[in-house]
């Protein structure tokens, strides 16, 4: 019986079974992943560049923004590269590469938003407290926990996944390495099993972050409208806008990957 090790390559998900619908879906995807590059360059390059920016506010939105162009780059090359050259192949040591700074990027990132909850928390419900809760190296330790927290969290997951026998093929029934679709592909169902239950883990964590962030965004908004001054709420309100800009950046590279899944043929086994 094979196993992982006589695996040399995975075959992803076609984007479109005709030559002139692999083109578009090309073009599609190149026009998503430059406006993320291009959003996501200039957030990066007016933090780093102007001084008045060197806030723990704008520090973390940095930080989003290299991870959310990171996570992009980890999977639009490849499926564009793909419908360009009329291939679906990518190398079994390409997917478990893919497989890890996905997962990486996208646990940092999720982990950078619940920390930018609580910046934007304690900026505006404890204010005076604000220069001592979030000085430099408070704000330097919780970027490192993020990133890693992301990377533990990847590394638990690939290891784990790419450690099991592999047996029923080498067609991945999506356009870029994930979880799901690598675990229908195990022999083991004790090996199978494991890793379904680091997955529930994974999303009983990311419901836990989930609230997290709308608890402080719920007690943002009511210290906001205990707020006296009208001036003094809209001051308030735009200092979340930051945050809102960096969870647009996040909702549209999710928006853009389920348009891309809606495009894909469904393919019956």
């Amino acid at each position: 019986m094979p196993n992982s090790s006589s695996i040399s390559e995975f075959l992803l998900l076609a984007l479109a079974d005709t030559r002139q619908l692999q083109l578009l879906h090309f073009w599609l995807l190149l026009g998503i992943y430059l406006a993320a590059l291009l959003g996501n360059g200039l957030i990066s390059t007016a933090v780093a560049c102007d001084h008045r920016l060197h806030t723990p506010m704008y520090f973390f939105l940095l930080n989003l923004a290299l991870l959310d162009l990171g996570c992009i780059s980890t999977t639009l090359p490849k499926a564009m590269a793909n419908a360009l050259w009329h291939t679906r192949a990518i190398s079994y040591a390409g997917c478990a590469t893919q497989f890890f700074f996905f997962l990486f990027l996208f646990g940092a990132e999720y982990c950078i938003l619940t920390i930018m909850s609580y910046d934007r928390y304690v900026a505006i419900c404890k204010p005076l407290h604000y220069g001592t809760l979030m000085d430099s190296r408070a704000c330097a330790t919780m970027a490192a926990a993020a990133w890693g927290t992301g990377l533990l969290y990847s590394l638990l997951h690939t290891a784990s996944t790419f450690s099991q026998a592999l047996c029923r093929g080498k067609d991945v029934n999506q356009f870029f390495c994930e979880i799901p679709q690598i675990l229908k592909l195990s022999c083991s169902e004790s090996d199978y099993l494991r890793e379904t239950g680091f997955i529930v883990l994974s999303v009983l964590a990311v419901y836990g972050c989930f609230a997290f962030i709308l608890f402080s965004y719920v007690q943002i908004f009511r210290a906001v409208l205990r707020m006296p001054s009208e001036q003094g709420r809209h001051k308030a309100f735009s200092m979340s806008l930051p945050w809102q800009k960096g969870r647009e950046n996040v909702l549209a590279v999710c928006t853009a990957a389920m348009v891309a899944q809606a495009l894909l043929p469904r393919r019956v086994p």
